[in-house]
This record gives structure tokens, sequence and C-alpha cells, in this order.
């Protein structure tokens, strides 16, 4: 009876058992068990990788748990776990972190790249500044430093050969022997200097009869149509009457005269007032000779061209003529006969409402339209005459600029455009630059004949705004710096690749509000500005110094008159005179859009 009994306790055990084991609590805590093993493990192996990890969603719904059936068992949970879930989820996770692995290395590699190319931007940027300044000394031995050899270094497309461009402008105003006109022909630039070989003596012949036909004069760019009327023509003109054949003739007279040198007159009107004194030397057979220029009296002009014109600019006549002009000063008789005279035989109302000279006929009569005001273009002008006499003179005074202003306006662009200009250069490259060097070959006639005249680059189209505020406002109605911006999105309404800007102002406000316009891209030189409004331009240039208060405001004007479009003020004398010069720089078709009137409207 008692195995019996034993065994039959022993079933009755085993059943209970099983029931226990098989109750639905039972299972919940064994499959929680189970799973957290499977977690445990997932995070473990997670933990093996290269630092990340990443879960997505674990599913349980392959887990095999008990119904309220019973016949589940626990070995079916476990495999399904371990095969579904588990395997699973690990895969996924490597397969997520390689793929965001893979991204941090081009992420890493593409960041690397970017930094190696500004490196080498601000290299090839700081070699072009040390060989632009090499007149300061150390620029040899930064390259050499650098590793870099002054023949491989790439040319900079928006800096130009100061010296040799000097060079070719004093032979295209000179005459060759007794010729009437210099050795102006119908070719562009140095091509006229390219040398003639014996045999083709034609060509010599062909040029000389250009000339004597009267060719026209190389410092116009553009035809008749792309310029204000008869500019060609006037400016021959001009350059033969300031260079008369024989200076010592007694049939030729001059007027000798300062330039304006009132603490009230800026450079706009110091101009105004020269363009009325040749007016009176046309209309009275004179040649104008020009004499102290007080914002040329500075340690950057140099010799002879300290304190005067040719400083900046080419002088308005010869040598000789310069010379004969001192000498009949010193003269009574040359006085009594009124073969010289000066600024003061004239009124303050002759010299700056003088009338224009008519030796042309009346050509401002037929100007183009091409002023824009408020949508509509000024057809009429009470002073049409004026506004076409001063673009001849000023095209005339500033026909070739010096040697000191090329090399300020090569300092000006590459401050401002020097680093695009290198990354440009750079992008084009097939080579590795310092790394791979290679020299530059020699220069071809096509480089140093054809290719040389062309201008340096700047990022185009280039539109050029001068925004005159301050103590401007007694003489016109002056706007914010938000009507000229309105101006310059309706030119890019119509030419929507414009996208950059050459702004030039006395006020720091101005330069301020540009950080509002992100959609554009601002240049302009680098120069403190008036803080105040009330502060009178006088007051502002002497605080800056002579030097510098000349020099920058005719790097804006010259960067203006070459720009594709200009917004500015027919109030501002200054801008006036802009329009005059683009206007005989072959951009009347540009157009100008002003935000006022001026007074002869």
């Amino acid at each position: 009876m008692e195995p019996l009994n034993q065994k039959s306790i022993e079933r009755v055990v085993s059943q209970k058992a099983l029931q226990m084991g098989s109750s639905f609590p039972c299972q919940i805590c064994v499959v929680g068990f189970l799973c957290g093993v499977c977690l445990t493990s997932l995070f473990l192996a997670a933990l093996t990788s290269f630092g990340t990890f990443q879960f997505g969603p674990i599913l349980f719904s392959t887990m095999s748990m008990a119904n309220s059936s019973g016949n589940s068992t626990f070995s079916d949970g476990i495999n399904t776990i371990t095969r579904s879930d588990c395997h699973f989820k690990l895969k996924e996770t490597e397969r997520l972190w390689d793929s965001k692995s893979s991204r941090e290395r081009d992420n890493e590699e593409k960041s690397s790249r970017e930094r190696d190319n500004e490196e080498k931007v601000s290299l090839l940027y700081s070699s072009w500044s040390t060989v632009l300044n090499e007149s300061t000394g150390g620029g040899k031995e930064y390259l050499q430093k650098q590793g870099i050899s002054e023949s491989s270094l790439p040319n900079a497309p928006h800096l130009e050969n100061c010296k040799v461009k000097t060079q070719l402008y004093e032979y295209l105003d000179k005459r060759t022997g007794t010729d009437v006109f210099p050795p102006w022909t119908t070719w562009k630039g140095s091509l006229q200097t390219f040398p003639v070989s014996a045999f083709n003596e034609q060509m010599q012949n062909l040029r000389h009869e250009a000339a004597s036909e009267g060719a026209y004069p190389p410092w116009i760019a553009g035809s008749d149509e792309e310029n204000y009327p008869l500019t060609r023509k006037v400016q021959r003109d001009l350059w033969i009457h300031q260079h008369p054949l024989n200076c010592s003739s007694p049939d030729i007279k001059f007027l000798l005269t300062d330039w304006e040198r009132l603490s009230g007159f800026g450079i706009g009107a110091q101009i105004a007032g020269m363009t009325g004194l040749l007016a009176i030397a046309i209309n009275e057979g004179r040649v104008l000779v020009t004499n102290y220029y007080n914002r040329a009296d500075h340690g950057g002009c140099k010799g002879s061209s300290r304190s005067s014109w040719s400083c900046y600019f080419f002088p308005e006549t010869s040598l000789e003529c310069r010379q004969r002009a001192f000498e009949l000063i010193k003269s009574e008789d040359a006085w009594s006969k009124g073969i010289v005279t000066t600024k003061e035989n004239y009124t303050t109302k002759h010299i700056w409402a003088g009338p224009t000279p008519r030796k042309w006929g009346l050509p401002w009569n037929y100007l183009q339209p091409t002023t824009d005001l408020n949508g509509t273009l000024l057809a009429s002008h009470r002073k049409m005459d004026r506004r076409w006499w001063r673009a001849q003179a000023v095209r005339y005074l500033m026909r070739f600029p010096t040697e000191y202003t090329c090399n300020l306006m090569n300092e000006a662009r590459h401050v401002s455009f020097g680093k695009l200009a290198a990354k440009i250069v750079l992008e084009s490259f097939a080579w590795d630059w310092p790394k791979e060097s290679r020299a530059k070959t020699r220069s071809d006639d096509i480089d140093e004949y054809v290719w040389s005249n062309h201008k340096p680059w700047v990022p185009w189209p280039l539109l050029s705004m001068h925004v005159r505020m301050g103590d401007k406002a007694c003489e016109m109605k002056v706007v914010g710096f938000e009507e000229y911006m309105q101006l310059a999105d309706r030119i890019r309404r119509h030419f929507p690749h414009l996208n950059n800007i050459w702004l030039s102002t006395e006020m720091q406000e101005v330069i301020d509000k540009t950080r509002e316009y992100s959609h554009w891209n601002f240049y302009y030189t680098k120069v403190r500005r008036q803080v105040r409004t009330n502060m009178s331009m006088a007051d502002y240039e002497a605080s800056l110094g002579r030097e510098t208060s000349t020099n920058y405001p005719l790097v804006n004007f010259l960067m203006a008159a070459d720009s594709d479009f200009y917004v500015g003020a027919l109030g501002s004398s200054w801008s006036f005179l802009i329009d005059g010069m683009r206007n005989t720089g072959g951009k009347v078709m540009a157009g100008y859009l002003t935000v006022n009137k001026d007074r002869f409207w």
C-alpha cells in the first residue's frame, strides 16, 4: 500500500506542478525573465559596436504566449524570441550604425576638403597681397616661407599691371614727331604697339593714314549710340586744343588756374568748377593749365605730382605748354596783351554758369532720355547743355588714370574681391596648387597685345550706388537707404542675375542697414564713416585726413563709372558727374535710376 500511495502522491504533485507551470501568471513571469535576457543581450551587443547605438521598435507579435487553452510550451516561446526578435534586431542595429557611420565619414571628408580649400584660398589671397604691396618689402620672403615660387603664382584676374598700363597711356597721349595725332588707330590698346616688321611697311602706312584722317581717342568705349552725342569727336578735338603743335607760338594763349580750395568745396564741386574753366578756355581759344590742387598735397603724391592733378590723372596739357604758361605768368607784357589769364579774371557766375562751347553745334538737343525718376524717363532739362558739357569735360580730364590711381584701384578690388577671385582661380585648376606647381610659360603675343587690354575682373554684373545724406539735406531732398534699395530691386526684377552692389556713402548707418538685405552682396571701401547726420562734409573729410578723404572717393567714382548699373541722386553733384562719366564711357543704354531731381529740372 505504501509504495502505491507514494506513487500516487508523486503523480498528484507532478500534475499540480504541471498545472502551476501552465498557469498564466507563471508563464508571464517566465516570459518576462526571458525577454529581459534577450534585451540585455541586445544592449551588450550594441555596446560592443563603435560608440553610438540605436534601437528600433521591439515587436512581440511573433512570440508564442500561453492562451487560455494552455496548449503552448515554454520551449516554443524561447525559440520564437531567439530566432525572430533578437537576431533580427541585432542585424537592424548594425545596418543603421553602418549607414550613420558612412554619412559621418562623408561629412568629415567634405568638411576636411572645405577647410583645405579655404586654406588654399587664403594662401593665394595672401600671396597676391604680398606681390601687390611689394614696395613695402617682405613679399619674396613670404613666398619662400610658404614654399611658393613667383613663377608658379597664378595670375590675379582682378589686378592690373599698373606700370605697363601707364607706359601704354603715355604712348597714347603723345605725338610721334610732327604728327597731328598720337598713334591712335582703329586697333585697341596694346595692339597698337605691336611691332611691325620691315617687310610690312604697308601696315605702318595704314596706321599713319588712320591717324591723319582723325582716328578717335582710345579712352572712349563703345559706339556713338552708346555715348552722348558727338563724344568721340569732342574728345579728339579737346585733346588737339589742349596739345598745340608749338606751345611757344605767339598765337597760343593760356588760362592758368589753381583748383578751388575753399573748405566748403567737395571734390565734386572742385571738378564742376574746373569744367566751367575749361569751357571758358575753349570759348576764348586758350589752353587750360591747372596748377595747385590741394587734394593732392599729401605724402602719397610724390615728386612733381605733389599738389597736382597729375598725381591722379594725366595732365590736361603737355609739359611744354605747362612750362610756357609758367614763363608767361611772369611777363607783364603777356598780362597786358591778354596772352595769359587766371581764374581771378572771371566772375564766379561766369565760371559756374558760363556759356557752353558752341563749336560742336547743339548736340544736347538730342540726348537720349535714359534717366528714370518714379518710373518715368526724364526727357527734358533746363540745363541740358551743362549736363552734356560737364560730361565731356570730366571725361577728358579723367581720360587716363596715373600709376598711383591704378594702384589705388588694385588695392580696392583686392580687398573687396580678392578672396572670391582666388576661389574662382583655384576651382579652374586641374592640379593641386601649391603642392603641384606649374611654372608660367612665356607670354605669347596674344597675351601681351590682345588679352592684356581686357578690364580687370570684378563680380559682374555690378550695380553701383551712391547714397548721399548728411549735410546734403540743406541743398536737396534727402531720402533713406530703403528708397535706393527699392530702385535696386527694380533693376533686379529685369536682371535677376544681378546680386552685387558697390556701395559708396559717408554715413555709417547706411553700412549698418546693409545687413537687412541678405539677398544682396555689398562691397565698399573700408574707411571710417560719419555717425552724426549733422556733421558737415568738410569736418568729416578733415577728420579722415587729406590723403584718405581724396583717395577713397576717387576709387568710388571710377568704380561707379565702370559698373553695369547705377543708382544715385541727381541733386548730388557727385552723382551728376558720375552719370556724365558713364554717358561718355559706353553706358548710356544702361540707364540711370535717381531717387530725386536736381535743382535744374
